[in-house]
């Protein structure tokens, strides 16, 4: 009896070892947070942003907004100073690009799809910004996300003719 535990203990160990080796060698996945303000200060949600192996995964709760479609992109510089949000500098674009995924010469790494906010004003969405790494988001003047009053329409330089800038975080790693 003695024997078939020994020997069933020491197969569930050798069957489990690759699987917490793998675990164990598996690097955490890099982190960023921000968290977004409208214009008059107030709070308005949050972003938690993970490096993966296809780009920067955004994911976005946000409340309070204006319902409609929204553009919403990652900025080049940290600062999300009110009311305007022009300290947020240009879209994040380290490979100058044209603004627009329907551009032949687009897209800024920091352009993402339209966020369709419902009546209630509040909205959860998931984006994946595929030419994006923190490496160059999160550089010596920071990074930030920026929600604009109106829809990006991909293609206008150099913003998506999206209007004002509504919301914005500045992105902390970690």
């Amino acid at each position: 009896m003695h024997r078939i535990t020994i020997l069933f203990a020491s197969a569930t160990a050798l069957l489990a070892a690759p699987r917490a080796f793998a675990q164990a060698a598996a690097p955490a996945a890099a982190t960023a947070t921000a968290s977004l303000s409208d214009a008059a200060g107030k709070p308005v949600g949050s972003a938690k942003l993970t490096q993966t192996a296809h780009g920067i995964l955004i994911a976005v709760d946000l409340h309070d907004l204006k319902p409609g479609t929204h553009a919403i992109h990652l900025h080049e510089t940290g600062k999300c100073e009110g009311p305007a949000f022009k300290s947020a500098g240009g879209h994040y674009n380290p490979a100058h690009k044209q603004h627009g995924f329907i551009t032949a010469e687009g897209a800024h790494a920091g352009d993402l799809p339209n966020l369709e906010v419902p009546a209630s004003g509040s909205v959860k969405a998931e984006f994946i910004a595929g030419d994006a790494t923190f490496d160059t988001l999160l550089d010596a003047d920071g990074g930030a996300i920026v929600i604009h009053a109106k829809t990006d329409d991909y293609k206008s330089q150099p913003a998506g003719d999206a209007g004002d800038r509504v919301a914005c975080g500045v992105i902390q790693k970690g």
